[in-house]
């Protein structure tokens, strides 16, 4: 018996979920924000429906850390630091250096940190998060779990772009592909839903959160996959663009007065999607409850499911059909609406759900219509499942 804890490292917060471990038991998680900001946010659930919250000031990831390792001893969770036998960090690009997770060593957080130009509002903070928790308990087994490496798998028609080759030659411009943790733990839930291999199934999955991507999922492995060589890509997202036509950039840029791209990248990144479109918010509830009254809600909220809808369709055709969509992440999970509307813009297809199943939030169940040739599947995520299961799965090698 072990405890292992899966960490996800934002600029400024620091999310996790300790596990005891091989019985996958939750024993605590929680979230650390506003870190190295004003009043920063502690708050820890464990056992039977407790809850631990603070405001307090949080310098730095490592005071972040040592706050929630002395907040699971006061809390009883643990005895002493050494029952915590391994850490599993979320790393969001892992390049053409890592098709699957590592234990990491310096050699390997070294090629970490030379791939921030892939990520670069992620990986920063996933280094400091993997330094902090270095520095803090320097002798229990560290990995490191890419969210590209499950898209290792594209074949080269799907991830080269129609550029002079020698640019992936030089830099290594590609679409890599990101929700990689989420895809491999859903697509083996939503195989054992159906009953089947996973080896034998066609899927595309929607991974509908804040930022979201679809993938195409045949035989186990990533096919073709929504976001590129960022997570800027693909579908219409919460604060995302997903896909512009770049010479609009340099128009808009020129008419805006902009002078330096990174300024338009973060238009793309934090000022776009449901947000840029609505003018009202990046979640989908208040756009939902804004568009009877606010055209430009109602119309963000139709592009949102217009462009889940093209991918899915793009990825019917290019996998010659499949055996089942699955919707997961938050917006996937919980809105029965923008499910029923997905499934009724792929009808066409043989795509339908029942209303009755599909009324549901955040469980697994198959919601797909009697006579739907295609299944409908909702799986909730669980990414740090899939993180802690590999730092087991390498802690015992």
């Amino acid at each position: 018996m072990s405890k292992i804890i899966a960490v996800n490292a934002g600029s400024s917060t620091l999310k996790f979920k300790l596990y005891e471990m091989p019985e996958e038991n939750v024993l605590a998680e929680g979230v650390i924000e506003r870190i190295a900001l004003p009043a920063s946010h502690v708050e820890i659930k464990y056992g039977d429906g407790k809850k631990y919250e603070k405001t307090t000031d949080v310098k730095n990831h490592e005071q972040a850390i040592q706050i929630l390792l002395d907040q699971l001893l006061d809390l009883d969770i643990i005895k002493e630091y050494s029952e915590i036998n391994g850490v599993g960090h979320r790393v969001v690009a892992g390049g053409e250096y890592f098709d699957k997770s590592v234990v990491i060593t310096p050699d390997v957080l070294k090629k970490i940190e030379s791939l921030t130009e892939l990520a670069p509002l992620h990986e920063p903070a996933n280094v400091l998060g993997i330094k902090a928790f270095k520095k803090v308990l320097p002798d229990i087994i560290s990995v490191a779990v890419f969210d590209t490496a499950f898209h290792a798998t594209l074949p080269e028609k799907n991830f080269l772009y129609s550029l002079p080759y020698e640019y992936y030659e030089k830099y290594s411009a590609r679409k890599y592909g990101f929700h990689g943790i989420s895809y491999r733990y859903v697509s083996q839930r939503a195989a054992e839903l159906l009953g089947k291999p996973v080896e034998d199934l066609k899927m595309i999955i929607m991974h509908l959160g804040a930022g979201a991507s679809i993938c195409a999922v045949k035989n186990g492995k990533s096919f073709d996959t929504s976001m590129g060589f960022t997570p800027v890509t693909g579908i219409t997202m919460a604060t995302r663009s997903g896909d512009v036509d770049s010479s609009l950039l340099a128009y808009v840029m020129e008419k805006e007065g902009m002078t330096d791209i990174n300024e338009m990248i973060k238009v793309l990144n934090t000022k776009s999607g449901l947000l840029g479109i609505s003018g009202v918010s990046a979640d989908m509830r208040e756009v939902e409850a804004a568009q009877a009254t606010n055209p430009r809600a109602k119309v963000a909220r139709e592009i949102y499911v217009n462009r889940i809808i093209r991918y899915v369709g793009a990825y019917l055709a290019e996998m010659g059909g499949a055996d089942a969509i699955v919707f997961t992440a938050g917006v996937g999970e919980n809105s029965i609406t923008i499910r029923k509307e997905v499934a009724e813009g792929l009808n066409y297809f043989g795509i339908g759900v029942d209303n009755e199943k599909n009324d549901v939030r955040g469980v697994v169940r198959d919601i797909s219509a009697k006579d739907s040739k295609i299944k409908t599947l909702l799986v909730p995520t669980d990414e740090e499942l899939m993180i802690v299961r590999d730092v087991q799965t390498l802690a015992n090698k």
